[in-house]
């Protein structure tokens, strides 16, 4: 691991000052990521900024139509909640698929989202609910977020403050994980929003999470597995490595795809 200077600012403005510094500096949120690749010196960032003592990020708000989880929330807090399970089974469910209990209670929904992992569990859920992202200057919606392979549209010392959930008429969530990581081999998210809309999103299979476009108009006008028959998902574009090719994980998107359906109903 490189040298590095540690801060642990005590509010978002004393942290967004901080990042606001000359060099590459990174937010630390639950180090889940960042670490093992410092380790690895992959990563060298020249100060981390510790938001551990930043008042007011983390903790869960039910609101009429809304479920707003604070950015330093961790997986294990958001598995747990009975608001979630309540009324985003499916965001519960996730999130307690998400790595160990190490990762579990470590991890945060921020700095998950930040780091954008090509294979990370949330952005499917934030795509697929149409989520909205609050930063420490901004609302970002959920299909302008997500840029490329662990890049977003966050600006260099922008903070993610809470992540704001439209509560679905109902949601499911299918994972083929990686045995030893518990990453997504490939994962899908589906939710059919209150408005009647259906959203298929994707995760794992590319260098970016995505939706499915075809499966998401057959399903709007019958919401039955039977709908993606005759549907075929391309495997151009799609990640091929040692635990899967393209081919492979072009056919388990649907296959996960149609298990959502199945389990939404």
């Amino acid at each position: 691991m490189h040298p590095y200077s540690y801060h642990r600012p005590g509010d978002l403005a004393e942290a967004e000052e901080v990042l606001a510094g000359d060099g590459d500096r990174r937010p630390l949120a639950g180090g889940m990521s960042l670490i093992p690749v410092m380790k690895h010196r992959l990563a060298a960032p020249s100060d981390l900024v510790d938001l551990a003592a930043v008042g007011g990020l983390t903790g869960i708000a039910v609101e009429p139509a809304t479920l707003a989880v604070r950015a330093m929330t961790t997986h294990a807090t958001v598995a747990a909640s009975p608001s979630v399970k309540e009324r985003i089974p499916a965001l519960a469910a996730l999130a307690g698929g998400i790595g160990d209990p190490l990762v579990r209670n470590r991890g945060t929904i921020g700095g998950s989202l930040a780091n954008n992992d090509p294979a990370a569990c949330y952005p499917s859920a934030v795509l697929a609910l149409d989520a909205e992202i609050v930063t420490t200057r901004r609302r970002i919606a959920a299909g302008g977020f997500f840029t490329g392979m662990f890049e977003t549209a966050l600006e260099r010392d922008e903070l993610i403050v809470e992540v704001r959930f439209p509560v679905p008429a109902s949601a499911s969530y299918r994972k083929f994980p990686n045995p030893a990581s518990r990453f997504s081999i490939v994962g899908v998210f589906v939710a059919r929003l209150t408005d009647g809309a259906v959203r298929v999103a994707v995760t794992g299979a590319g260098p970016c999470v995505f939706r499915v476009a075809a499966f998401e108009r057959a399903l709007a006008a019958s919401f039955d597995p039977g709908a993606l028959a005759e549907i075929a998902v391309p495997a151009d574009g799609l990640t091929s490595d040692i635990h899967g090719s393209a081919e492979y994980r072009a056919h388990l998107i649907k296959v996960l795809t149609e298990d959502a359906v199945a389990d939404c109903r």
